[in-house]
């Protein structure tokens, strides 16, 4: 079932809110049949002509032109509302689909939870088939997902703990709607972003007639569920509310932008701000699956925290924060060096989307004498780091790249930057 349609019908919103809206769209838009203007603003018909029949009784609206049915209608503003719309410019600049009640939102952030979906051992399979991990380890993460619960991935830089979150997110399944915007008290918070959303197109089925209304609300765009990603860029006030004071718009938080999907912050402890205040601001969150958001007004308004947040850093849990807080992180889950049955796998990939053939000899090589020597663990990151440079050397030269113990050496040598040896001045 469609859940735009298991909502109440009224929109809840103000008129003198959404008369202000008409204003705004009329002002950029000009002469706008009715129901153009009701696919534009997201609303039935009879409501959208109760609003203009206002706006007409204070000589803000007129017909210009009649078609030839009583509903193709044709509307413009007067002079007199040109004036308004531009006083309505003054209380705020949004002009797109009417915004849905936080009331509504909440209601169908709860009706479209991530618990609704949980994952199951197939599509975590699925979603890891390129990844070399241990099958010991899917249930814990097939069971972190469906926990409602963070899940906190640490280990040393280059254990593929991005890449393994970059992975666990192809099991998000299905498909939500958002609203464009959410009206609370007066102001209007920007929730669509082109950025994170990603459009479900919609079928034939949606298309309005002309002389029919929309058979759902139009208010809300169906998409993906979302896939939020943060890194060493994100602080606490990247967490509130952004207010612009020109538009007099709020652009919502990247965690609002992610409720019903998963939010992925990477690099945790690389902030500007120290980890222990930016986990503090989660405790609420993720214990209680609520958020509370502040209005450039002083007041505060709960919204719903429905996320699976993935939590991504190269110091263990017990050097974040108090035990305490450490127990909220639900799933704490270790990534270190790869076995040398894994490494040699990670090798052979690595040779696959490189276009290098692989040489197990080679592979020994590098296993057997540069690792050893220089008592490097086999993280995962290596094969293709080292790998890419013979390619990248080969495309230079205009030939086609060949593992050999000294090429492998050489590249070594330049991704740890180690000082030139006899085998690397040979290479160059």
């Amino acid at each position: 079932m469609d859940m735009r349609t298991a909502l109440p019908p009224d929109d809840g919103l103000p008129d003198n809110f959404l008369i202000d809206l008409l204003l705004r769209h009329f002002y950029q838009r000009g002469e706008i049949q009715l129901f153009e203007m009701s696919a534009r603003i997201g609303l039935n018909r009879d409501r959208i002509e109760t609003l203009i029949e206002q706006m007409r009784s204070a000589h803000w609206a007129e017909i210009p032109r009649r078609g030839e049915f009583d509903g193709d209608m044709t509307y413009a503003l007067t002079e007199a509302g040109y004036r308004q719309a531009k006083l309505s410019f003054d209380k705020c600049q949004y002009v797109g689909p009417a915004p849905v009640t936080l009331a509504e939102y909440v209601a169908m952030v709860k009706a479209q939870s991530v618990r609704f979906a949980p994952v199951t051992r197939a599509p975590l399979k699925a979603a890891l088939k390129d990844l070399v991990i241990d099958d010991r380890a899917l249930p814990s993460l097939g069971g972190a997902l469906n926990s409602g619960k963070a899940i906190y991935l640490h280990g040393p830089s280059g254990s593929g703990k991005t890449y393994l979150a970059e992975h666990l997110v192809k099991t998000l399944s299905g498909q939500i709607w958002i609203p464009h915007a959410i009206y609370v008290d007066g102001e209007v918070i920007l929730v669509f972003d082109a950025r994170v959303h990603q459009v479900v197109m919609p079928d034939a089925s949606g298309v309005r007639g002309l002389f029919r209304d929309l058979p759902l609300d139009e208010r809300w765009v169906r998409v993906q569920r979302p896939v939020v990603m943060a890194g060493g860029e994100l602080t606490l006030s990247m967490l509130e509310l952004e207010f612009d004071t020109l538009s007099r718009l709020y652009v919502a938080p990247p965690q609002l932008k992610a409720n019903n999907g998963i939010f992925v912050v990477d690099d945790l402890g690389r902030q500007r701000v120290s980890p222990r205040e930016l986990l503090n601001r989660w405790i609420v969150p993720l214990d209680r699956h609520l958020d509370y958001l502040g209005l450039h007004t002083g007041a505060k308004i709960e919204v719903p925290f429905d996320v699976s947040v993935i939590f991504l850093s190269n110091l263990a849990p017990e050097d974040l924060t108090d035990p305490a807080f450490s127990r909220r992180l639900g799933y704490k889950m270790y990534l270190g060096a790869l076995s040398e049955a894994n490494y040699r796998k990670v090798l052979a990939q690595a040779c696959e989307r490189l276009d290098i053939a692989f040489d197990a000899d080679c592979a020994d090589y590098l296993m057997d004498c540069l690792h050893a020597i220089y008592d490097e663990p086999f993280l995962a990151c290596t094969p293709y780091d080292v790998i890419s440079k013979i390619r990248d050397r080969a495309n230079y030269l205009e030939e086609q790249p060949c593992l050999t113990p000294k090429s492998i050496e050489w590249a070594w040598n330049l991704y740890f930057g180690i000082a030139g040896t006899p085998t690397e001045e040979r290479m160059l």
